[in-house]
């Protein structure tokens, strides 16, 4: 099967998504009002809150919340085949993911911009407010977890990746500099990002020739535990440095990498129109060698952030709604950023199914366990020998995590557009930049935001520790931090770290739903809460049954050391605890307003008949 037919299918749908439903959730649901003054204006502060042009905003939206997520999970997903994760993919964002970052935009923007765990505890109390507190946590420090270890398995053994990712450190440095502190002005930010795209395409280019250089070689060709010491390290320095001096300036370069690469892929898709050798339902519905469990429910943690991402839920309610101009604006941005979100991921669920089934197992299967299921399942490599040479790599076998597996479906659908045919290499090690730039810059800002929670609870033991300017208590959290997701990744494998990410990531997903349907329900649209009611039960069953599984069927029985299954068992209990008790919370809220709503139209209607 052709990829086109699926692509126009998909656009259309998205289209007609926002065309009509994200129209009734703006005029019925949520009754915006472009005259209503946002926090922008309110608050203006000219920092923290400031009125943005609309398509700025979209942009600096987007880019917040496009992480690695739509990027690998269809990759991994694609062992169920390309059916369950495409429908995934474009129902799952429609109903679900797009309806959340929407609700919590504008209940963030009508609650002064506050926070998710700020607005549970104003609606719900202060228990459920601890408890997204610390469910945030949580899953903040799983996902730097997941994420990291992609990274890891896409670096390790590559000194042209490993220089290239190095190579933009200092260029996001001089860029901070530059701006904001060697030539402040008007013209700064044009320049600058003149030298920074610049940089990073030289960057690749000149990697070509690091492994030919034994001394520079020596240097940047690391293992896999080389690798997570060094991001650990860059974690570390970027939590703790100003935000203008690093974070910045590598958060404005991705965004310029995301949406140019975003859209030459999709054209490429659409004028190359790959073959799909993967079929619409393959062999492994009940589990396989790449995802442990079947594809109920696995699917749904497994392609989290292009479906529905509680990620998202942390950007809907921190800088955006403290910078939207006008509630009109809170439709694009809330709804149709998460619309092209899923379409990337959608795009990279084609370019994975493109290769040859044989290359795609051969790539994500650990080496030491390729043979034993080579000959389980009858798996052949195809192109892999060619396709190692072809990208200037000395060996791809064993790379699991999906990062280098995407970058060699684009590196093919991108070297068939006309005229590009002989840069397979280059378009490789640029996708892999892209790829770990997208995943560094949320590494570096999560790291910051759970050094902020850290700091916040050890604020309450001891005063200065709470107090972000104070070094002792910065430096102290942002080690607690790192300590944390890097211990996780180094006792990793993709089988037990990615689900682990999926079942956190969805379960804050479900709490960003919840204190939505509290917030329709206590505003007087307890008719309209089935719009976020449906998602949300919908996200708890399946995270709910793959939390389970994940714990008796494959933490339990494992191999690992007691220590790895007994933490990575209480973290998925922590999660689903704090999940709950918010559940119960928001359950008892709405039974008590919809027994005091018969109780209030009684009294309104005897003062009425006695007047």
């Amino acid at each position: 099967m052709h990829a086109l037919p699926l692509m126009v299918l998909v656009l259309c749908a998205m289209a007609l998504a926002y065309r009509y439903y994200s129209a009734f959730l703006a005029a019925k649901v949520f009754a915006l009002d472009a005259g209503r003054p946002t926090p922008a204006h309110a608050l203006n502060d000219g920092q923290n809150y400031h009125p943005t042009n609309k398509w700025v905003l979209f942009g600096h939206h987007f880019a917040a919340i496009s992480g690695a997520g739509p990027l690998i999970g269809p990759v991994l997903a694609a062992q169920f085949g390309f059916l369950p994760g495409l429908l995934w993919l474009v129902v799952g964002v429609v109903l679900g993911g797009a309806v959340q970052d929407f609700v919590i935009l504008v209940a963030s923007m009508r609650c002064q911009g506050k926070s998710l765990a700020e607005i549970a505890r104003r609606e719900m109390g202060p228990v459920a407010g601890t408890a997204a507190a610390v469910a945030i946590l949580f899953v903040v420090v799983v996902a730097l977890a997941g994420l990291g270890f992609v990274v890891v398995n896409a670096l390790a053994e590559s000194s042209w990746g490993a220089f290239t990712i190095a190579a933009s450190i200092p260029i996001a440095l001089f860029m901070g500099l530059y701006i904001y502190r060697l030539r402040p002005g008007p013209s700064a930010v044009s320049e600058a990002t003149v030298f920074g795209v610049a940089g990073l395409l030289a960057a690749v280019i000149l990697g070509r020739w690091v492994p030919e250089i034994p001394w520079l070689n020596r240097i940047f060709l690391l293992n896999r535990e080389g690798i997570i010491l060094a991001m650990m390290a860059y974690g570390f320095i970027a939590s703790v440095l100003p935000v203008w001096l690093l974070l910045c300036p590598r958060d404005y370069l991705s965004s310029y990498m995301k949406i140019g690469t975003f859209m030459i892929l999709i054209l490429g898709v659409l004028l190359v129109n790959p073959v799909l050798k993967f079929p619409p339902l393959s062999q492994f519905l009940n589990g396989g060698p790449i995802v442990p469990g079947a594809v109920f429910p696995f699917v749904f943690i497994t392609i989290m952030c292009g479906a529905i991402s509680g990620f998202h839920a942390l950007v809907s309610s921190g800088t955006t709604p403290k910078m939207i101009s006008s509630e009109a604006h809170a439709r694009p941005i809330g709804y149709g950023c998460m619309l092209m979100e899923s379409l990337v991921g959608v795009v990279c669920l084609i370019a994975t199914c493109a290769m040859e089934p044989g290359d795609y197992y051969a790539i994500n299967v650990p080496v030491a366990e390729w043979a034993k299921t080579a000959a389980a399942y009858g798996f052949q490599e195809v192109h892999l020998p060619a396709l190692t040479q072809a990208v200037g790599e000395a060996n791809l076998r064993g790379r699991s995590g999906g990062s280098v597996l995407l970058a060699v479906g684009m590196a093919q659908i991108l070297s068939g557009l006309p005229g590009l045919g002989g840069l397979m290499k280059y378009w490789y090690h640029y996708a892999i930049m892209f790829e770990a730039l997208f995943i560094l810059t949320t590494i570096d800002t999560g790291t910051r935001i759970a050094r902020f929670l850290i700091q916040e609870f050890m604020g309450k033991l001891h005063a200065p520790l709470g107090r972000t300017d104070w070094i002792p208590g910065t430096i102290i959290s942002s080690l607690l931090v790192v300590g944390a997701w890097g211990w996780l990744i180094w006792n990793a494998s993709v089988r037990t770290i990615w689900p682990m990410f999926g079942i956190a990531n969805q379960m804050l997903a479900a709490i960003a739903l919840c204190v939505g349907t509290v917030i329709l329900v206590g505003s007087g649209r307890a008719r309209y809460a089935w719009v976020t009611l449906l998602p949300m039960v919908f996200v708890i069953i399946t995270t709910t049954t793959a939390s389970i599984q994940m714990i008796t069927r494959h933490y339990w029985p494992a191999s690992a050391s007691p220590l790895v299954v007994g933490l990575n068992t209480a973290l998925i209990l922590v999660i689903l605890s704090c999940a709950y008790i918010i559940f119960a919370n928001a359950l008892w809220i709405c039974l008590r307003a919809r027994r005091s709503a018969p109780l209030a139209a009684a009294a309104s209607g005897s003062a009425s008949a006695a007047s």
